[in-house]
C-alpha cells in the first residue's frame, strides 16, 4: 500500500489572501469576533510567529498580535476552492478520500509502482493543484494512513515527506506524543504524568502499562499506530467522486494519431461506466506522464453534464494537444478522467 495524506496550508487563510493579495505581509485571522467569544478558524504563517493557532479564542489572538486582520469565514468561497483542488488532484491520482474541505487520502499506490515513483506522483499534485488554484498542499507518503497524515505536517507550508516500508516507526519515535492522530487531550495527560513524551515512548509501553494508563481497546490501537502499524485502507462514499482509465505504454508514444486512439479508447470505457450508473460528467481531465515520470494534466468543464464516447474523446484529444504544446515530448503513459459526476442527464438545448 502506498498512501498520501494531504494537507492544503493554511487554507481558509490562503484563500483570503488571493482574493485580497494585500493581506499577504500581514498577519491575518480567519475567525469570530475579537470582542465576542469567537475562535480561529486559521490564521496565516504571519500570524502563526506571534504563536496563533487554530481553535484559540480570538481575544487571545488579538492579545498576542493586536495589529492581526481578522475576517469572518467564507464558506461557499471555501467549499467552491475545495471542489476545484479535489478535482484537480483526481486528474492525477484518481482515487481519494476526502475526510475534509481541506484534507484527504490519496491511494498512490495506483498509479506508482514504488515510493520513487510515488515521489514524483505527490510532486506533480503539488505542482498541479499549484496551477489551477494558486494553492500550497503538503503532502505526506507512507505504507499506511497514520504515518502519512504525520508526515504531511511535518515540513508546512508546501513541504513533502516521504516514509519508505520499515521506516515508519524510526519516523514516528522522536515525535511529541500529541503529534500522533487519536491522543487527545485526556490521553495526553495521562501519557505525560508517566513520563511517555514521546511516540516512541508509547510505541515501547509494555501491555500491563498500556492498559493502565489507556484501558480497552483504544490504547492498543494507539500504541500500534505509534509503531506505524495502521491497516486501514481508504474508505470512500457510495458515490464516487471521478471516474478515469490510462494506461502504461511498453515504449513511449510520440506519434499523436496514436495517442488520440488510445486515447478514443479510454473514452469508451469511461463512457460505458457513466451509462452503467446513469451518470453525467461536466468535466473532462486528460493525464500525461512523460518519460522522465513527470506528470501533467489538462481539464475543461461543461456547463451540462455529458455521457457520450465521442464528445468525452474530443475534449481529451483536445487536452492533449495542449498539454504537448505546452511541453512536447515523449509519454509514458495517457489517461482520460471525468468528475463533477451527476445522477442525472441535463438534456443539452440541441436534443431538445
Amino acid at each position: 500500500m502506498i498512501v498520501a495524506h494531504l494537507d492544503l496550508d493554511a487554507f481558509f487563510a490562503a484563500v483570503e489572501e488571493l482574493e485580497n493579495p494585500e493581506l499577504r505581509s500581514q498577519p491575518l485571522i480567519v475567525g469570530g469576533d475579537p470582542r465576542g467569544r469567537g475562535v480561529v478558524a486559521t490564521a496565516n504563517y504571519v500570524a502563526r510567529r506571534f504563536g496563533i493557532h487554530s481553535a484559540m479564542s480570538a481575544a487571545e489572538a488579538i492579545r498576542r498580535c493586536p495589529h492581526a486582520v481578522f475576517v469572518r469565514p467564507r464558506h461557499s468561497l471555501y467549499r467552491e476552492y475545495s471542489r476545484h483542488v479535489w478535482s484537480t488532484v483526481c486528474g492525477v491520482v484518481p482515487t481519494v478520500e476526502q475526510t475534509g474541505i481541506d484534507e484527504g487520502y490519496l491511494d498512490v499506490g495506483e498509479v506508482a509502482g514504488d515510493f520513487l515513483e510515488a515521489r514524483v506522483v505527490a510532486e506533480a499534485v503539488q505542482t498541479a493543484v499549484r496551477a489551477a488554484t494558486s494553492l500550497t498542499c503538503s503532502l505526506g507518503v507512507a505504507p499506511c494512513k497514520v504515518v502519512a497524515k504525520v508526515g504531511s505536517d511535518a515540513r508546512k507550508p508546501g513541504g513533502l515527506v516521504v516514509v519508505v516500508p520499515g521506516q515508519e516507526a524510526g519516523f514516528l519515535a522522536p515525535l511529541d506524543v500529541r503529534k500522533l492522530p487519536g491522543v487527545g487531550p485526556k490521553a495526553e495527560g495521562r501519557l505525560r504524568a508517566a513520563g511517555v513524551d514521546t511516540v516512541g515512548a508509547f510505541a515501547a509501553l509494555a501491555d500491563d502499562e498500556l492498559r493502565r494508563l489507556l484501558p480497552g481497546s483504544v490504547g492498543k490501537v494507539l500504541r500500534d499506530r505509534a509503531r506505524g502499524i495502521d491497516p486501514r485502507g481508504l474508505e470512500f462514499d457510495v458515490q464516487r467522486i471521478s471516474i478515469s482509465v490510462e494506461n502504461t505504454f511498453e515504449r513511449d508514444l510520440v506519434e499523436r494519431e496514436r495517442l488520440h486512439e488510445e486515447l478514443h479508447g479510454m473514452a469508451r470505457e469511461v463512457a460505458e461506466q457513466l451509462q452503467k450508473t446513469g451518470r453525467t460528467a461536466r468535466t473532462v481531465t486528460t493525464k500525461l506522464r512523460y518519460a522522465d515520470f513527470s506528470i501533467r494534466s489538462r481539464s475543461t468543464s461543461l456547463d451540462v453534464g455529458i455521457d457520450d464516447a465521442q464528445q468525452i474523446a474530443d475534449l481529451a484529444c483536445r487536452l492533449l494537444d495542449r498539454g504537448l504544446r505546452d511541453r512536447p515530448g515523449a509519454l509514458r503513459l495517457v489517461g482520460v478522467g471525468v468528475s463533477g459526476l451527476a445522477a442525472y442527464r441535463q438534456l443539452a438545448l440541441d436534443a431538445l
